[in-house]
């Protein structure tokens, strides 16, 4: 049974007669607890026997679990999550970079909407307000942990939308930007070389993500598609996104000091509908065997040397060629190079990646086909009863055909690559 106690004043060591009230309240183990700071005795014992009820109900919160800070529960969160190991780096950059030193000491209790609101205003001032969603959605779910571990009754950040954001800091890309012209990729191909330049016409004509193609295996590399079709067999060649080491995960993990290390290694795909067969068009399986059978290394894309592309290195080698350089002259310790003028601009291998699931838009793939070969899952009933067809597969095999040769007949090309 509830009831309350005075707490006497302490100054300079000696008890005064001011005083406040205590609650003590029988917790579920059976042990008394108590919350101090009450002006009334009714008002303590009032509280306490609200502990009481919420515990016989089964929804007690215990208050000092309650004043826990953001910041401490954040670390026992994270250490409760097992993503892929990227996915725990990008959290941890948001929270290290934007939402920790704001919210660290904060109580859980004293999270309110009001306030995140506000300071997501202020954050949209300086980043992107993709970033600033991706803060508060984040927030959200961490305090959804706290509810569900009995830290909260409630989440005050759930379901709720930012508004008032202002416009993004930097100017975002239009939808038509983000899709390449086939003339412009292959021109990007020619000015990168046999290697490089391959490895970007792949990503733009199998819509393969970049962890997929530096994670290639040659023995993945034109297996053959077999299916009954119109009383024969249809047959294509394929890459296989392997289901166990099918991507290169690049990414930082810590220490049992919170010290960060990069980690590099092959690991299973995205999801499980990434794991998948990407049908490849004759010309680009032409260009792969000629490719293959002169490279002496085991994955497909990768260094000159054999090792796998770090994103910073592959980003020094694509944004001069999409973007454009000025001539150097000849220096020491520095190989001349010519002027470069812009090509595609701002181009990057994701950009490629939007460029190929437009292209299938434009040639008329079946969505179901479509979805497959981005590795997503075709949304809704229709995913469960729809399923591509060895004529469906022809039809697009012939439409990134037809890409290919409209685009080398516009350029006047007779091959991509100079002999």
């Amino acid at each position: 049974m509830a009831y309350a106690e005075k707490v006497f004043k302490v100054r300079d060591g000696k008890k005064t007669k001011q005083f406040t009230w205590r609650a003590r309240y029988k917790r579920p183990d059976g042990s008394w607890g108590s919350e101090p700071g009450f002006p009334t005795r009714a008002l303590a014992k009032e509280w306490g026997e609200q502990q009481e009820a919420a515990i016989r109900e089964g929804r007690w919160v215990d208050p000092g679990l309650s004043r826990t800070r953001f910041g401490d529960f954040v670390h026992e969160w994270m250490a409760a999550q097992k993503p892929r190991g990227r996915t725990t780096m990008n959290r941890w950059e948001r929270l290290e970079a934007h939402i920790l030193p704001r919210w660290k000491d904060t109580p859980l209790i004293a999270l309110n909407w009001f306030d995140v609101e506000a300071w997501a205003r202020e954050l949209a001032v300086t980043v992107a307000r993709s970033t600033v969603r991706d803060c508060v959605q984040l927030m959200s779910r961490i305090v959804n942990g706290a509810v569900d571990k009995r830290y909260l009754t409630v989440n005050p950040l759930a379901g709720r939308r930012l508004t008032g954001l202002p416009a993004d800091v930097a100017r975002k890309r239009s939808h038509e930007e983000q899709v390449a012209q086939p003339e412009v990729v292959l021109q990007l191909g020619r000015r990168l070389g046999p290697v490089y330049g391959l490895h970007v016409i792949t990503a733009a004509w199998t819509g393969l993500r970049w962890e997929e193609l530096v994670g290639l295996h040659r023995r993945n590399t034109l297996l053959e598609r077999r299916q009954k079709h119109d009383g024969s067999v249809f047959t294509c060649p394929i890459i296989r996104v392997d289901k166990e080491e099918g991507a290169l995960a690049e990414y930082y993990v810590r220490d049992a000091d919170g010290r960060r290390q990069v980690y590099r290694a092959l690991e299973p795909p995205k999801n499980a509908r990434s794991a998948r067969d990407v049908d490849l068009p004759p010309f680009l399986a032409q260009l792969l065997q000629e490719h293959l059978s002169d490279w002496p290394h085991d994955f497909v894309f990768t260094t000159l040397k054999g090792k796998w592309w770090w994103r910073s290195h592959w980003f020094e080698v694509l944004r001069p060629a999409a973007d454009g350089r000025a001539a150097r002259p000849k220096a020491r310790g520095a190989a001349v190079k010519d002027a470069w003028e812009p090509i595609a601009p701002g181009l990057t291998m994701r950009s490629l990646r939007h460029t190929h699931d437009s292209w299938q838009e434009e040639i008329g793939v079946a969505p179901t086909l479509g979805y497959e070969q981005m590795g997503h899952k075709y949304p809704g009933i229709k995913g469960t009863y729809r399923h591509p067809t060895p004529r469906m597969r022809k039809q697009r095999l012939e439409g990134l055909q037809e890409l290919y040769e409209r685009a080398m007949r516009n350029l006047g090309w007779k091959s991509i690559w100079e002999c």
